[in-house]
């Protein structure tokens, strides 16, 4: 996951519809109507036949990013940042809870390049659906796919909900990254959403900047995406969203549509909490900026 990207680039827009306009006119509604919800994951309990935790899965790096290393199940530097809770605020009572801890120590993660750097001795969390060796445990080609979370406010947290396919596992330069929803801890009512067709030949991006009303740190929204045909568009609690500078939908057009197609390829999920590393680090950092946490109260599929 990558921040920043323009807003531009619907050049392939007209192989499905013949303008911008009745683009968002087709999907300027609920994107679970019509549609069953054949996946979802209340976070009762964090299973782990479908669920990994650590680093992204890439045999390209690491799959580190940020000032954090993403911690494995059972934690690192004695730190889990893992936890189902109790929240009455969650649909089904329980929720997911991702959390950073600067540790402010030297640590051993295996390969994590931060380990030595006061500023990067963070952990914190990321799961996702898929494994180093290529195996994905969930999948899928089309539908809509939304969580419901509430985010931390906080000088430097970059929480992301966001896919990948499948055959980037293994063969990265065919990588294919939707960023759902990328937020900062600092701007309550702003977030970003993001198309990258990673490696060449093809490379292109797509993005837009995002406000709501809503404040994102004090409950929970639902941040989804419709996958349909060669399309991406994105949603806030199932409203199609504009661009807050210049009004254009974020609809964008998947260029490897079809090299997915020939290669049976699918996007899974993941779920993060990272660290900016692009921002200026607190001088001090406080007290009560040194631990926080997001909370995810489901994670669905509708197809």
């Amino acid at each position: 996951m990558l921040a920043g990207a323009g807003a531009a680039g619907l050049a392939g827009a007209g192989a499905v519809f013949a303008s911008l306009d009745a683009r968002a006119a087709e999907l300027d509604r609920d994107p679970t109507l019509g549609r069953d919800l054949v996946f979802e994951d209340q976070f009762e309990h964090l299973d782990r036949e479908i669920w990994n935790a650590g680093p992204k899965v890439s045999n390209a790096d690491p799959g580190y990013y940020g000032r954090s290393a993403f911690a494995r199940f059972g934690g690192e530097e004695g730190f889990d940042p893992y936890a189902i809770v109790d929240d009455p605020d969650a649909s089904g009572g329980t929720a997911l809870q991702i959390s950073a801890k600067f540790i402010g120590r030297t640590m051993t993660v295996r390969n994590y390049y931060g380990n030595d750097q006061p500023e990067f001795q963070w952990i914190s969390g990321n799961l996702q659906t898929s494994r180093r060796d290529g195996t994905v445990t969930r999948a899928w080609r089309h539908g809509y796919f939304e969580t419901r979370m509430l985010f931390p406010r906080h000088p430097l947290t970059w929480p992301a909900f966001w896919l990948m396919n499948r055959c980037t596992i293994l063969a990265p330069s065919s990588a294919i990254e939707v960023d759902v929803v990328e937020h900062k801890g600092f701007e309550p009512h702003d977030y970003g959403a993001y198309l990258h067709e990673w490696g060449e030949p093809g490379a292109r991006h797509d993005g837009s900047a995002i406000r709501v009303s809503e404040d994102m740190t004090a409950g929970y929204n639902r941040y989804g995406v419709l996958l349909v045909d060669d399309l991406c568009a994105v949603y806030f609690n199932r409203r199609l969203v504009r661009n807050h500078a210049t009004g254009v939908p974020a609809v964008w057009a998947i260029s490897r549509s079809a090299e997915m197609d020939l290669t049976d390829d699918a996007f899974w999920p993941l779920i993060t909490l990272a660290i900016l590393p692009d921002y200026p680090f607190p001088d001090p950092l406080m007290a009560e900026h040194r631990e926080t946490r997001m909370r995810v109260d489901y994670f669905q599929v509708y197809a």
